[in-house]
C-alpha cells in the first residue's frame, strides 16, 4: 500500500507538472496571438508589439508569482525581420514619412510570425505547490489507511483474547469435573461401564480443548506481530510529515530566494540595458578618443564603462571632461584625491554630470592616462579595480 502510494504521488506529480506546461502553453500561445494583432494606423508596428507583449511578461502572475518561464519570438512575415527576440526589444527602425509606407510596412511585416515556449521548472513556486499538494494528499491517505488497520487489528486481538478466555475457563471447569470424578473413582468402584465411557469422554474433550487453546495462542501471537507492523507503520506516517516540513521550510527558503531576485530585477530594471553591438560601440568610441585627445592614454576599461553609460548626454557630458583634461587639464574639475586605496596609488577623479567620476592617473611622461569612467552606484566595483592597479 505504501509502495504503491508513493509511486503513485510521483507519477501524479510529474504528469500534473506536464499538464500545467501544456495548459500556459496554450495560453501563452492565445495571450500572444493577440497581442501582435496590431494596426498600423495606431503607430509603427514594432513598439505596438514589443510594448504589448513586455506588458504581458510584467503582468502575468503565472511568470511573476509562479516562477514559469515563458520565450517568445516574434517574427515579420517575410521572415527576416526580428520584432520580439526572447525577451529582447528590437530597436526599431525610423518611423513611416508617410501612411501610405506604414501600410507598405505592414503589408510585409504582418501577420507576424510567432514562436512561444513554456516552461515548468522543477524547484519553482507552481511545481513546489503541486509537491506539497499531492504530498499532503499522501499523508493523509496513509494516515487513514494505518487508523483502519490498527482498529482491525485491535479487533481481531480483541476477538482472539475473547476466545482463548472462554476456551481457558471451559478447560479449566472440565478440569475441575475431571478431579472431581477422580477423587469419586479413588473412593468408589466404577458403578458401572458408562461411567467409563464419560470419563474417556471428558478427557478426550480435554485434549481438544488444549489443542485448541494451542491454536488461539499461535493466533494471538500472530495478531501481536501485525500489531508490532501498525506500530511500525505510524512511525513511518511520521517520518513523512518530517519531510513534508522540511519541503514547506524549502519553499519558504525558495520564496525568500524570489523575492530576493525580484528586487535585484528592479534594481537592474534602473540600469540602461545593454545595447545590441556593444563591442563595435566600444571600439568606435576607443579610436575617435585616441585620435581626438593624443596628450592622454584612455584604457579599455575605461572605453567599455562610457559605452555602458548608455545615455549619450552622459557620454558627451564625460567626453567634455576628457577634452578639458587633454586641453587645460588646471581648468578640470578635480573633486580630490581617491581615498580608500593603497598608499603607493596616487589616483584622482574628475567630476562630470552631477555623480560621474572619471578615474586618473599621471604617467611619467607628464601624460594623463584615464583608468576607469563610473558613477555613485558603481563606485564600491570602480575602487575595488582601482585597487589591484599597478602604476
Amino acid at each position: 500500500m505504501i509502495y504503491g502510494s508513493v509511486f503513485a504521488f510521483a507519477l501524479l506529480y510529474i504528469f500534473s507538472v506536464e499538464a500545467a506546461e501544456s495548459l500556459l502553453d496554450a495560453h501563452f500561445r492565445s495571450a500572444v496571438a493577440e497581442a501582435v494583432e496590431v494596426s498600423p494606423v495606431d503607430g509603427p508596428l514594432q513598439p505596438q508589439i514589443q510594448n504589448r507583449l513586455t506588458e504581458l511578461l510584467v503582468n502575468s502572475p503565472w511568470v511573476e508569482l509562479g516562477g514559469v518561464r515563458v520565450n517568445i519570438t516574434v517574427l515579420g512575415a517575410d521572415g527576416r525581420t526580428p520584432l520580439y527576440l526572447g525577451g529582447t526589444r528590437v530597436v526599431p527602425p525610423p518611423p513611416e514619412p508617410t501612411l501610405e509606407a506604414a501600410m507598405r510596412a505592414a503589408v510585409d511585416l504582418l501577420p507576424p510570425i510567432t514562436d512561444v515556449f513554456v516552461s515548468v521548472t522543477h524547484g519553482s513556486v507552481l511545481s513546489t505547490s503541486i509537491l506539497i499538494i499531492y504530498a499532503a494528499l499522501l499523508l493523509q491517505g496513509l494516515f487513514l489507511h494505518n487508523r483502519s488497520m490498527i482498529r482491525r487489528e485491535q479487533a481481531e486481538i480483541a476477538k482472539a483474547t475473547s476466545a482463548r478466555d472462554d476456551a481457558a475457563r471451559r478447560a479449566q471447569s472440565i478440569e475441575e469435573e475431571l478431579d472431581r470424578v477422580q477423587d469419586r473413582m479413588r473412593t468408589f468402584e466404577p458403578a458401572d461401564a458408562h461411567q467409563s465411557e464419560e470419563i474417556r469422554q471428558l478427557e478426550s474433550e480435554r485434549e481438544g480443548l488444549r489443542r485448541q487453546l494451542r491454536v488461539l495462542a499461535q493466533r494471538e501471537t500472530e495478531l501481536l506481530a501485525g500489531a508490532v507492523r501498525a506500530t511500525e507503520l505510524e512511525e513511518e506516517r511520521q517520518t513523512l510529515e518530517e519531510l513534508l516540513d522540511e519541503a514547506l521550510g524549502d519553499v519558504g527558503q525558495k520564496e525568500q530566494e524570489i523575492a530576493d531576485l525580484q528586487d535585484r530585477l528592479k534594481y537592474a530594471a534602473k540600469k540602461p540595458a545593454p545595447q545590441k553591438g556593444k563591442g563595435r560601440e566600444s571600439e568606435r568610441i576607443a579610436k575617435r578618443l585616441r585620435t581626438l585627445y593624443k596628450n592622454i592614454e584612455v584604457d579599455d576599461r575605461a572605453v567599455s564603462d562610457l559605452a555602458a553609460l548608455g545615455d549619450e548626454s552622459l557620454k558627451l557630458r564625460a567626453e567634455e571632461g576628457l577634452k578639458r583634461l587633454a586641453d587645460d587639464p588646471d581648468t578640470a574639475a578635480v573633486r580630490r584625491k581617491v581615498g580608500g586605496l593603497p598608499p603607493q596609488l596616487a589616483i584622482y577623479e574628475l567630476g562630470f554630470a552631477g555623480k560621474g567620476r572619471i578615474y586618473y592617473a599621471r604617467t611619467e611622461a607628464a601624460r594623463y592616462r584615464i583608468l576607469a569612467v563610473g558613477g555613485k552606484a558603481t563606485q564600491k566595483q570602480d575602487l575595488e579595480y582601482l585597487s589591484r592597479l599597478s602604476l
